[in-house]
């Protein structure tokens, strides 16, 4: 009987753990102003211009989940929990910066943070500041494949920074490579900051790349080859298709 009942305790806290991935978790958010009502161009994850009309300018600087950078690009639903003035299904949102609050895991863009109120309450809403809310990862979902930038720092062609955009799934980028040719060896790349990564005199001739990545909620970390996916001729600026997409 003991072992009957240490059997089914486990096998409740096994299912409790399980349904905890897809659960919502508590804490605060407020929101932030700008320019036609979105983000800045300097976010801390470097997606420049990007940052500003990605997911419609529903978008969101984070602290915790942050993580050196490694959450930039993540998706998130998020609820506000105000009866009177909150929406059943809140924002979706995505990560394209780093900020803190009072107590805050979000600032959200205010088109964001509208997104949070049942129709003609968004003036109200914003009038709290700061706000209790519930929020889970979700998937990203553009209808694009991944996008490699080389980021405006770059300079043809002695220095090499790449910015990874349309980033779907549930998949975090841990780290990138770069082929050299001519050592017939995979070397890493810096993470300059955000998910800006980098490389001094990159190879001639078109670039392969290597991303480690891993999965929300799944322990396993594997590498995914991209051939080609930057030109012998690229230019700073420019975001290139790389006829890839994690999910």
């Amino acid at each position: 009987m003991a072992c009957y009942s240490l059997f089914l305790s486990l096998l409740l806290l096994s299912a409790a753990v399980c349904h905890g991935q897809d659960a919502f978790v508590r804490s605060r958010a407020t929101y932030y102003g700008s320019p036609k009502c979105l983000a800045t161009l300097t976010g801390a994850c470097g997606f420049g211009e990007y940052g500003t009309f990605v997911n419609n300018g529903e978008i969101t600087g984070v602290s915790r989940l942050y993580r050196n950078g490694t959450g930039c690009g993540a998706c998130y639903q998020v609820r506000c929990r105000i009866p009177t003035h909150c929406s059943d299904e809140g924002a979706k949102v995505v990560v394209t910066d780093y900020g803190e609050g009072d107590h805050t895991d979000f600032i959200l863009s205010t088109r964001a943070y509208a997104k949070l109120a049942r129709s003609n309450m968004a003036a109200e809403l914003f009038a709290y500041g700061v706000v209790d809310i519930e929020f889970k990862r979700i998937p990203c979902r553009y209808g694009y494949n991944l996008f490699l930038k080389a980021h405006e720092h770059s300079k043809y062609p002695q220095y090499l920074a790449v910015v990874p955009l349309y980033k779907e799934g549930m998949y975090d980028i841990i780290a990138v490579e770069i082929w050299l040719e001519d050592c017939k060896e995979w070397r890493p790349m810096r993470r300059v900051f955000g998910t800006v990564f980098d490389h001094q005199n990159p190879p001639l001739g078109p670039l392969n790349f290597r991303l480690q990545v891993v999965a929300e909620g799944n322990a396993e970390v594997k590498w995914v080859q991209l051939n080609s996916a930057i030109p012998s001729d690229w230019k700073a600026g420019i975001a290139y298709d790389t006829d890839f997409q994690l999910n």
